[in-house]
């Protein structure tokens, strides 16, 4: 069983940075941690689960447009961690942050393509 545990969120203002880190563990047959597309989603309250940013098996990235150019992607492969740099935080940036993970995946950015979630970590922007 996979297990994601994601860390790192908290309370900011505006313009502000915060970094969440998702930590992989348990893996499903012969699928490795290196094997897996992992992304991190949002939800705002009463809104839909959106895909922000996400990495693929061969390291490429992708972000949403509304994320793009203010949150990174890193993965550390020694610690099993995916890690994302949010920087420029905004109000509109609140939301709970979930880590995703799957071993095939085709569109990185859509909820549907994920059977492993994290619990969450919260993030405030306040203005």
């Amino acid at each position: 069983e996979v297990q994601l545990v994601e860390s790192g969120g908290g309370s900011v203002q505006a313009g502000g940075s915060l970094n969440l880190s998702c930590e992989i563990s348990g893996y499903i047959d012969s699928h490795y941690w290196s094997s897996y597309a992992m992304a991190w989603f949002r939800q705002a309250p009463g809104k839909e689960r959106e895909g922000v940013a996400a990495i693929d098996t061969d390291g490429r990235t992708s972000y949403s447009d509304s994320v793009k150019g203010r949150f990174t992607l890193f993965k550390d492969n020694a610690k099993n961690t995916l890690l994302m740099r949010m920087i420029s935080l905004k109000p509109d940036d609140t939301a709970m942050y979930y880590c995703a993970a799957d071993p095939q995946t085709t569109e990185l950015l859509s909820r549907y393509e994920y059977n492993n979630w994290g619990q969450g970590t919260q993030v405030t922007v306040s203005s």
